[in-house]
């Protein structure tokens, strides 16, 4: 096996998923995951792929046991008891240890002293056994709106927490898919890929800097927006409904690297600014103060946008020259005689209606 490909899971035909919902967060990425369809969250947990491992797909939203039957998964991975799983954290990540008692979240509560069990510690017994370990959602991968200067809880991103440079048992570092919330394919093709990696068919996961698939998020919302021409002509819209350019209402696409001006929302339908909303940079690190005020011009593209004006008129007036001649239909096509007017035969007589 070559050395660019991680180690397979131990048993290859089976594979957990433990999907910890027990971050700072709202479930949005849990929800949004629910209508992906490329693939399906059913065609994954159902076994409709072919090659790929069967799935124990346990998810607090969608789970059937409650109590102690659903928290014994936990136990057992965090025993060393359970098989391969891959760990999908959901939510920001506290600090637990910028107060004198008490916890800000947790998951369960340990037997045997009846207290909550943080979800810093489910983290810690966890992410070390894991095969594979995921930050879904912006919160998860880089703190997000939680994370915002002087907020009580000190929370971060799971690369943050565990360090950016963590590697799971299989030496997979953190794959983070962020999105406030997650694009719900972004995220089951990221599963898809790493479950590939999980039977021995797909090489180590391409991950950027910032430890996003980089076949999602290597192209900027700009260059896959449906308004890019607009922008291109300086053309620019002064007010929300219209159809063109959105930069100058706020809009951080030309730098926000993201994909869902090109993929859409559900189904290949929707995406920020598609439907007219804004880029606001939710898939980025930097997310949310480094993009605020929102709906205020981004002060770079106040310069690029003035620069282009001159040149994207000029561009305009040339298309629309040249447009104006393609309007029409080459003058070889049409005829440069009138049709001849047909006559009948003058040896030919009407027929009767007694002769038919």
């Amino acid at each position: 096996m070559v050395s660019n490909f991680a180690k397979p899971a131990a048993n290859p035909d089976h594979i957990t998923i433990l999907w910890i919902t027990a971050g700072l967060g709202c479930d949005g990425d849990t929800i949004s995951f629910s209508a992906a369809t490329q693939p399906s969250m059913e065609e994954l947990v159902l076994g409709a792929i072919p090659g790929i491992p069967k799935i124990k797909f346990i998810n607090p939203v969608f789970a059937f046991e409650v109590g102690d039957e659903y928290m014994r998964a936990f136990h057992l991975a965090a025993d060393g008891a359970l098989g391969p799983f891959i760990l999908v954290f959901e939510g920001s990540v506290p600090n637990e240890h910028n107060k004198l008692e008490g916890c800000w979240a947790g998951l369960g509560y340990d037997h045997n002293t009846g207290q909550p069990i943080a979800t810093c510690d489910w983290i810690d017994r966890l992410a070390p056994r894991a095969w594979a370990v995921v930050a879904t959602g912006t919160c998860a991968a880089y703190g997000g709106i939680h994370a915002m200067e002087g907020n009580p809880t000190g929370c971060m991103g799971l690369p943050d927490y565990l360090g950016p440079k963590w590697k799971s048992s299989a030496g997979i570092p953190i794959v983070c898919v962020p999105g406030c919330p997650v694009q719900p394919d972004n995220m089951s093709q990221t599963l898809l890929y790493l479950l590939q990696m999980a039977a021995g068919h797909a090489p180590m996961i391409p991950l950027d800097e910032c430890l996003r698939p980089t076949w999602l998020f290597s192209s900027t919302v700009h260059e896959g927006c449906d308004r890019g021409g607009y922008y291109e002509e300086a053309q620019f819209a002064q007010e929300y409904g219209s159809q063109q350019c959105i930069v100058k209402l706020g809009c951080w696409g030309p730098v926000v690297q993201c994909n869902v001006g090109k993929r859409g929302w559900l189904s290949g339908i929707g995406g920020c600014p598609n439907v007219g909303g804004i880029c606001i940079g939710c898939t980025m690190p930097g997310f949310p103060e480094k993009f605020m005020p929102f709906m205020n011009q981004p002060p770079g593209s106040l310069l690029s946008s003035h620069a282009i004006s001159t040149y994207g008129k000029m561009i305009r007036a040339l298309r629309a020259f040249t447009q104006a001649s393609m309007n029409k239909v080459p003058s070889w096509r049409r005829r440069t005689k009138p049709p001849k007017t047909q006559s009948a035969p003058a040896d030919t007589a009407p027929i009767s209606p007694t002769e038919l």
